[in-house]
């Protein structure tokens, strides 16, 4: 469509179909027609669109009222209350079920609690075992951020073999190149685990989640996760029960505990 034929309809109508209509773009190994496209991923497309509209108006090559009348498309409500995480038992049995080549990768995103994309374009120079800490710079929220390094970490650098040809710390090994995705070997690991429902992803909210349960403050694992803000993370604050308990059982001693038992006594003040 030209730009100056754009209108509400047209964009609304784009956004049905994607919704509604399955996809025709062809995906590698899939059997049968695929599913319409989750809300979030047309949500993630409509956001491109109103921007790329903004840049058309800096470009004057739309008009104010055109880009009004299109930002008035409503974005689905997503829902991302699916969390699933793995107990500490369930987490040892997928690393022990996991490929040689699938098993530093699992064992690194349970330690870091860092995104897929970050694990396999992770390259050398931004591992410092000499400080123990992984510089991210290329992140989801456009910050770099500093990943500690414990002791189960450096285990498994130290146990990769690093290659001249190229700077990524998980490679593929028969071709040396980058993994574009671990989705089979994945899964082949989660079944011989005997785990369902589970997602590479779901090991960033392993980490979250064991970490909040182990009694880390909220604040502590919104910077490991980079969180662009605390809200983000207060998904995992029914974890943290005893920690909560703990928060209020501090007035305990800041009120004289022996003072109100002596005006229980005596029946009040």
């Amino acid at each position: 469509m030209k730009l100056n034929s754009l209108t509400l309809a047209a964009l609304e109508g784009w956004q049905a179909r994607l919704l509604t209509e399955p996809r025709t773009t062809p995906r590698r190994n899939a059997k049968g027609p695929l599913p319409p496209l989750a809300v979030a991923s047309v949500n993630r497309r409509l956001a491109c669109f109103k921007h790329m509209m903004t840049k058309a108006l800096d470009w004057d090559m739309i008009s104010k009222d055109t880009l009004d009348r299109l930002r008035r498309v409503k974005l689905p409500k997503e829902e991302n209350r699916r969390m699933r995480f793995l107990s500490v038992e369930e987490s040892k049995a997928l690393v022990n079920a996991a490929d040689p080549h699938l098993r530093p990768v699992i064992l690194f995103a349970l330690n870091t609690g860092c995104r897929k994309s970050e694990i396999l374009g992770l390259t050398w120079d931004r591992v410092d075992l000499k400080h123990g800490f992984i510089h991210l710079d290329k992140t989801k929220s456009g910050e770099g951020r500093e990943v500690p390094i414990n002791a189960t970490l450096r285990k498994v650098f130290q146990g990769l073999i690093r290659r001249v040809d190229t700077p990524l710390v998980f490679y593929n090994p028969a071709t040396g190149k980058k993994y574009h995705d671990l989705k089979r070997s994945f899964a082949t690991a989660c079944r011989k685990a005997n785990i369902r429902d589970f997602r590479f992803h779901d090991l960033r909210h392993t980490f979250a989640s064991q970490l909040v349960m182990a009694g880390v403050d909220l604040t502590t694992v919104s910077r490991l996760l980079g969180h662009a803000s605390l809200s983000m993370t207060l998904r995992y604050s029914h974890l943290a029960p005893d920690h909560l308990k703990g928060a209020v059982d501090v007035l305990a001693s800041l009120h004289n505990a022996d003072n109100i038992d002596r005006l229980s006594q005596e029946g009040g003040p």
